[in-house]
């Protein structure tokens, strides 16, 4: 009976969850233990899909208002000699919060070594459990009784999947039993009992059991057997731990398939339909876009269009580009795949469904090898092997009015993306205006977690933040923005970024917590 139960339970979060991505495709199958298991999470979380906003307020916490500008410097306070380098690490100031002020305790004291043997056995006892659709609450809360809080890491991961209730409950109780937290203290924990739970992992930087990757596989292979390819490669340079389920299936339609998704996933959109400017009065002068120039061409991608599809493979200016969007992150970035070594083929670029902290996990469909989405760095399978780190271009985030306006022969997608879909302006709502809704760990509090920046990072691996607003109302006002011999200019409205010889430094923009922390010591300019 438990079975049967868990399995229902499971099948019907997974057909929630398909209908709360950005993708309108046919609800996933629900025929298969594997498709049982996808979304069993999936009523507490909203799939991995959101939309670009600047600065969000959270009235609801105001707890998280109060120390924004921690960390920031003062007058004479962690400064340069040029007055503007801000370079403070927030574990320097000896408090580790989440984004909503929430400080994390301090990290549980690790043990070394394999787990112990009446671990192995409840660990091996809840992964035949999942196999055959039965597990209950008080085989996963024994985990607790192991002592070992490199277990909270299995913990996390288990509550991606089950549903609410006994079993959330067990592994609530087994985290606090490992770990001495208490998600009641949380304010994040109310909204997600798994996003508290990881963001205290992801804070205290636990590590993981040897072999805990391979548990981790039989999990993920069991929601999405095309996940296997990523587990495949024993040297990849994936960190497992901070990788989670974003709420869709994989995509793995063939390049220039236009068919929408039958499990759920999130659809590329490849060689998508363009139209000249006046073609694209369609789109309010006020709609967001991103904008690349290359090879002496212009084009605007609408941002709704972008997030229903959240991955693009366009050519622009005689070259073959790969363009995510991770809309949890607010960043638009333009990868030239073609520049890869002779005679390996030219990247396809998909989404996963997988995220890395809160960062959308894409992949190549040719070789099935995995990219460091925020970086091109290909961290698995023979592009990895290959040393492949694929360059970008900058993205410029405006208007499409002031795009247009700055660029007349610029194209833009078709309205209907050239595969005759509809698409809402707004298709994700205010989904993101609390903060971020997958786990992040804690945040650099030097500017609010959902601020734009512009980033870039220099020859010698230094990253350099701009804070967008800041940034253009000092160039609109005649002030020059540099740092560490990167300026700013104006382009249509929003800015690029070029050195000291005017030379161009490829940039695009993200929200906050996303550049800090995936370049954790990067430079800050401020006004």
């Amino acid at each position: 009976m438990l079975a049967r139960c868990f399995t229902a339970l499971l099948a019907t979060a997974l057909l929630a969850a398909a209908c709360a991505t950005s993708d309108t495709s046919t609800p996933p199958a629900t025929d298969s233990s594997s498709d049982a298991l996808a979304d069993a999470s999936a009523t507490s979380t909203v799939g991995d899909s959101g939309r670009q906003a600047t600065s969000p307020t959270t009235a609801d916490a105001p707890e998280a208002i109060a120390d924004r500008s921690a960390g920031v410097a003062g007058e004479g306070e962690g400064e340069s000699e040029s007055g503007s380098d801000v370079v403070l690490d927030p574990r320097e100031t000896g408090r580790l919060r989440n984004f909503l002020g929430y400080t994390f305790p301090p990290a549980p004291e690790v043990q070394t070594g394999p787990l112990q043997r009446a671990a192995l056995n409840d660990l091996n006892m809840i992964w035949s459990g999942l196999q055959r659709g039965g597990v209950s609450g008080d085989a996963i809360a024994r985990l607790g009784q192991t002592g070992d809080p490199r277990l909270g890491w299995i913990v996390s991961d288990l509550l991606r999947f089950v549903p609410p209730g006994e079993l959330t409950d067990g592994a609530i109780s087994a985290f606090e039993s490992l770990t001495g937290a208490r998600l009641a203290d949380d304010p994040v924990a109310l909204r997600s009992p798994w996003q508290s739970v990881t963001d205290h992992l992801l804070a205290w930087d636990l590590p993981v059991f040897d072999g805990y990757a391979e548990y981790k596989e039989r999990l993920f292979t069991l929601v999405e057997p095309g996940w296997q390819p990523f587990f495949d490669d024993a040297d990849s340079d994936i960190d497992w731990r901070i990788v989670s389920w974003g709420g869709v299936r994989i995509d793995n339609r063939e390049l220039g398939d236009p068919r929408l998704c039958p499990r759920g996933c999130i659809p590329a959109l490849d060689n998508p339909g363009v139209t000249d400017a006046e073609g694209g009065a369609w789109y309010p002068d006020d709609g967001i876009v991103f904008a690349v120039v290359l090879g002496g061409e212009a084009r605007a991608y609408p941002r709704h269009i972008m997030e229903i599809h959240e991955m693009i493979n366009d050519t622009l200016g005689g070259r073959r580009i790969g363009m995510p969007y991770c809309t949890l992150c607010g960043s638009a970035q333009a990868y030239l795949t073609e520049e890869v070594p002779d005679g390996v083929a030219t990247p396809v670029l998909r989404t996963s469904g997988l995220l890395s902290r809160s960062n959308k996990v894409m992949y190549d469909l040719v070789t099935k090898s995995v990219f460091d989405t925020f970086t091109g760095r290909a961290i698995s399978g023979p592009l990895r092997r290959e040393g492949v780190v694929l360059p970008q271009t900058t993205v410029v985030t405006t208007t499409w009015g002031e795009w247009k306006a700055a660029h007349p022969d610029t194209t833009i997608v078709a309205e209907d993306g050239g595969i005759g879909r509809s698409y809402p302006l707004n298709p994700l709502g205010s989904r993101d205006d609390n903060g971020p809704i997958f786990p992040v760990g804690d945040v650099d509090e030097r500017l609010s977690v959902q601020d734009q920046v512009f980033g870039v990072v220099l020859d010698d691996g230094t990253p350099v933040a701009f804070p967008v607003d800041a940034a253009v109302a000092a160039l609109e006002a005649g002030n020059a923005v540099e740092l560490s011999g990167v300026t700013l200019q104006l382009d249509g409205g929003g800015v690029r970024a070029v050195d000291a010889t005017g030379e161009p430094i490829e940039g695009h923009q993200s929200f906050w917590f996303a550049w800090s922390q995936f370049m954790a010591d990067t430079l800050l300019w401020a006004p």
